[in-house]
């Protein structure tokens, strides 16, 4: 067993209760100035803070109100409060520059990104730090307060819900809520010129002008997509669901907390891209209510929501399912089976062998449980870890218990192993 990944990014020894963000962007400069406070809570005496932080410049720190000595480089913000720190703390980080991206080996850039007109925000797995200081550990989630100034004629969206919107001048501030506890790389900020779509539940679609008519079409199902997975998953876990269509092409859409990111690419007026509209739905149940505790189970949110992608074929007249699991593992067989996907090492994080055999071992799964057993563990699942976090052995215990049979020779074969299990 490997240890814990990306172990370079966050900090264990205390834990961010909540995020207050105030920030101010100037969309043709790409300037950001920010206000970050952060109710800390740590997990004994700490004379020193670390937090992930990128490469805008910090103009002052304060700790419970009281200037704090720091030294800001490597992607960190070391914070050194005028007393240690034992129990509950606010830090406040005032910061300035142009956002850029956190570059990766692996996942070039991430996080804050300037678009031709406008920004986006993609930060998974660590770009959370690109334009806020921050606990950049996966399973430490918090609630947030972001309010974003930008010229008045840009649309704002970020995570949750708006609780407040003022014009002044030529500027308008957004202010929106995420009460929900969100992990940084789930935190999301988009600026644009958008209009708004709006579907059949009343819920809205942010998209430039010349593609409002296509996503009127290409998003209109997802209302019916959210009522099936509200029956197969159990409650939608957040107060708003957001859509983003930006005006630039994206490789894929981008995942954040109630939020899901499309590229003008992934809107051609057919639905041509709908698996994806079911992917990025179904990641609010995976992936983001149901948070991971390390990314080595990266699986329980990829392999989940592909799967969802066959259920929404399955449930509205496509292929079943079964066919689709069966493409799947016809495609994987004549792949090179060199990766254990319940632990397939950072560079393999986001390898589509990951989401797709994540897919065929759920059906497997499904399989040997039978429909009832099945999607009463995928409700029990999403249920007991709500708004928390869990790891593969978590999934494979409850799962156990509805089983008439054990299930450990099953996972190990599955996830453990390298090799595609025989028929």
């Amino acid at each position: 067993m490997t240890g814990r990944y990306l172990a370079g990014h966050g900090d264990g020894g205390y834990r961010v209760a909540h995020y207050d963000l105030d920030l101010d962007y100037r969309p043709h400069t790409g300037r950001l100035a920010g206000r970050a406070v952060l109710r800390v809570v740590t997990s004994g005496p700490a004379s020193r803070l670390v937090l992930d932080f990128g490469t805008l410049t910090v103009g002052r720190v304060l700790v419970d109100g009281r200037p704090a000595r720091h030294v800001h480089g490597g992607g960190k913000l070391r914070v050194r409060p005028a007393r240690p720190v034992d129990g509950e703390c606010v830090v406040e980080v005032r910061y300035s520059g142009v956002a850029r991206p956190v570059r990766t080996r692996h996942w070039g850039d991430l996080g804050w990104d300037r678009l031709a007109d406008g920004a986006l925000v993609a930060s998974q797995p660590v770009g959370a730090p690109s334009w806020f200081p921050c606990n950049d550990l996966v399973r430490d989630k918090a609630s947030y307060r972001i309010s974003v100034t930008a010229p008045s004629a840009y649309v704002v969206v970020a995570n949750g819900v708006v609780v407040d919107r003022r014009v002044a001048g030529g500027t308008t501030t957004w202010v929106y809520e995420q009460v929900e506890p969100m992990a940084a790389y789930l935190a999301s900020v988009q600026v644009g010129r958008y209009g708004r779509v709006v579907l059949a539940d009343g819920r809205e679609v942010a998209a430039p002008a010349r593609l409002l008519r296509a996503v009127g079409h290409d998003f209109g199902r997802q209302p019916r997509m959210m009522a099936v997975f509200e029956e197969l998953f159990g409650p939608y876990p957040f107060a708003a669901y957001q859509v983003v269509v930006t005006d630039d092409e994206l490789e894929v859409p981008v995942e954040a907390q109630g939020m899901s990111v499309f590229g003008a690419n992934h809107v051609d007026g057919r639905r041509g891209h709908e698996r994806l509209v079911a992917h990025e739905l179904a990641h609010q149940w995976f992936g983001n209510s149901v948070g991971l505790a390390d990314w080595r189970d990266i699986w329980l949110n990829e392999g989940f929501a592909c799967y969802a992608e066959w259920l929404w074929s399955e449930w509205s007249g496509g292929p079943v399912a079964a066919v689709l699991a069966d493409r799947a593992r016809a495609r994987l067989a004549r792949l090179p089976q060199d990766v254990r996907i319940g632990d397939p090492g950072v560079a393999n994080l986001f390898d589509d062998r990951v989401y797709q055999r994540g897919a065929v071992t759920l059906h497997e799964l499904r399989s040997r449980l039978g429909d009832v057993a099945f999607f009463a563990t995928l409700r029990e699942w999403t249920g007991a870890y709500r708004h928390a976090t869990a790891t593969t052995g978590d999934f494979v215990a409850l799962a156990q218990r509805r089983a008439g049979e054990p299930l450990e020779p099953f996972f190990q074969a599955w996830l453990g192993e390298a090799r595609l299990p025989a028929r």
